[in-house]
């Protein structure tokens, strides 16, 4: 086995934890975990205890909530289609099918009230007709008679954020406004009672919340041109005590077995967390020199947090005088000599200060893989990828772009994509972006390829299909849209507001901007190579997408290689599906470059 791919097995085996979370009691940790097995898996380490895998079966497996009293957790088991059956797991290994095993329907959130037994959830389901819904309604679930009773019945898709007060009393959960833009914040009485909207940011804004231990509601608001963070009650009196001014707010938490509060914060892709008193004064920032972290609050008596950067695995830590300690023993299992990352800026067609990271190949580079992040809303940040560094070994230079919309920059920096749309001047700053690398010695003309998954999937359709072969040599669209109207129609009820509100309208409403926006229509001016990659499961961008544009390249005679998943959904994460997929890249980039076809 070639160094490069001993690195990847290396990297594939090494496990990286995803959307940790701790108990409100502070007595147990509990995550999610790729790497190292076939398929995500969730975990939880009790206080005192040693860590134990909690889910079961080749199914993507996601944390969803904790058990009353710390006895365990509630999980996702998706089969890749995002219809997942949800089980209780308790800490001595029983397992509890809470729902259908394969559900008809989508479900958000998940909650158990502390001394009922009753379960919440948000799903695109009427349990009393046995029909499937374009909304998602608030449900209760009784789990002794499995009687279902409707608490809070949406008229517009995209429900989100189910959470359970401490008391049990009330559930808080969002709303979409009624323009795509806005999302609101609702409380429902746990008994199905005075469902009513307490904050809103206006017609567009967004507010979103989490209870605090008193029932407060620690808020973050979209408002303007920046992001404030605050407190407010139920009647939807508000209190800012601090507003973004040279970095960027991300999101708001308990930190749990404290009584203190957290705000995630972002500079320049790397990510820290503020702690704020029970009044909402800042006490302190909580950072690395390198990489991110955020705290999560105090288990078995010290601060806890997540922790990752571009050459160490995302890892639970515990932070103490004396520097950071694994709690998973991940250090001692992560491989010397990756490549970190490097900052790289450039400007936009417009002269907007646009920010990357850059990871250089040793030696003289075969070329430049741009991989494009998702989203939009999203970031490349400081993370630790065997994707990118099975490309250095492979000898290819990696650029991550963060365009315009991405998150981490401030809320006037994300808003901006959509002055033009999808499709408009955010896909101008990856192109400056690589004439930079060209300008700067960092990436050789004819020898630069894009690839990406989801909206890195869609851009690279876009990239492929609008700049010219001496930017854009070859791209490898991963689970992208590429007609937008196909998209829109196909693709998961909850998620067409988000088209709406990044494109001005529905199909219907612009229909112009749809069309004018599609890769499909684009299809005849592919001048590089093209290399189609789709999960057959998945329910977001479905495979009418690539149907779709199969047709339209057959028309036009435009070549193409073409890798379809059978056992995936949105985005490729089966560990053999990954070395597989991987491997076909750095081949397929590897054959563009030298031959220029």
């Amino acid at each position: 086995m070639s160094d490069p791919e001993r690195l990847l097995e290396t990297l594939l085996d090494l496990p990286q934890v995803y959307a940790p979370a701790l108990e409100p009691e502070g007595r147990l940790l509990a995550w999610t975990q790729i790497g190292g097995e076939a398929t995500p898996q969730v975990w939880a380490r009790p206080g005192g205890g040693a860590p134990k895998k909690l889910s079961q079966g080749a199914t993507f497996n996601f944390f969803a909530g904790f058990l009353p009293q710390g006895e365990g957790l509630l999980y996702e088991a998706d089969p890749g289609d995002e219809r997942s059956a949800l089980y209780a797991a308790t800490l001595d290994g029983e397992r509890r099918l809470l729902s259908e095993p394969h559900p008809p329907y989508y479900r958000w959130g998940a909650a158990l009230h502390p001394e009922k037994p009753w379960l919440f959830f948000g799903a695109n389901y009427d349990f009393g007709r046995g029909e499937v819904l374009e909304p998602t309604w608030i449900w209760r679930k009784d789990l002794k008679t499995g009687e279902h009773r409707v608490l809070a019945t949406p008229e517009r898709a995209g429900t989100y954020g189910l959470e359970l007060a401490p008391s049990g009393r009330r559930l808080l959960y969002e709303r979409r406004g009624a323009h795509p833009s806005a999302r609101e914040t609702w409380v429902v009485e746990t008994t199905g009672e005075n469902d009513r909207r307490v904050l809103s940011a206006g017609e567009r804004g967004k507010v979103l919340a989490t209870w605090t231990r008193d029932e407060r509601l620690l808020y973050i608001a979209e408002e303007g041109e920046a992001r404030s963070v605050g407190y407010a009650d139920l009647s939807g009196a508000r209190r800012a005590v601090l507003r973004e001014a040279g970095f960027s707010l991300e999101w708001v938490f308990r930190l749990e077995g404290s009584p203190y509060l957290g705000v995630l914060a972002v500079e320049n892709a790397r990510g820290y967390t503020l702690v704020l008193s029970p009044e909402g004064e800042v006490l302190r920032e909580v950072r690395e020199p390198s990489g991110e972290l955020r705290l999560l609050g105090v288990f078995e008596g010290d601060w806890v947090a997540l922790y990752q950067s571009s050459t160490h695995p995302a890892d639970l830590v515990r932070l103490r005088a004396e520097g950071r300690e694994s709690l998973t023993g991940l250090d001692a299992r992560t491989p010397d000599g990756l490549v970190p990352a490097e900052d790289f800026y450039w400007r936009g067609s417009d002269g907007l200060q646009l920010h990357g990271l850059y990871y250089r190949a040793k030696g003289r580079p075969k070329g430049t893989i741009v991989l494009i992040h998702g989203g939009p809303t999203a970031r490349a940040g400081h993370r630790l990828s065997p994707e990118v560094q099975y490309y250095l070994a492979r000898g290819f230079h990696v650029f991550l772009p963060n365009y315009r919309g991405s998150t981490g920059y401030g809320l006037a920096f994300q808003e901006k994509i959509k002055e033009t749309g999808w499709g408009g001047l955010e896909q101008e700053d990856i192109q400056t972006g690589i004439e930079a690398l060209i300008g700067a010695g960092l990436a050789e003309p004819y020898r630069v390829g894009v690839t990406g998954t989801s909206y890195g999937g869609y851009s690279s359709w876009w990239q492929i299909t609008h700049a010219p072969r001496r930017l854009v040599a070859a791209a490898a669209p991963i689970c992208g849209m590429t007609d937008l109207v196909v998209d829109y129609r196909t693709t998961r009820p909850d998620l067409r507001p988000y088209s709406e509100e990044m494109l001005g309208g529905s199909p219907e409403e612009v229909p112009e901007r749809y069309r004018e926006r599609s890769p499909i229509h684009y299809v005849d001016r592919i001048e590089g190579a093209l290399f189609i990659v789709q999960g057959a499961l998945d329910p977001n961008v479905t495979p009418e997408n690539v149907r779709a544009v199969e047709e339209r390249l057959k028309a036009h005679g435009v070549p193409y290689q073409k890798l379809v998943f059978e056992d995936e959904g949105h985005g490729i994460l089966k560990r053999r599906n990954r070395r597989t997929l991987y491997r076909r890249l750095a081949a397929f980039f590897e054959r563009a470059f030298r031959t220029g076809v």
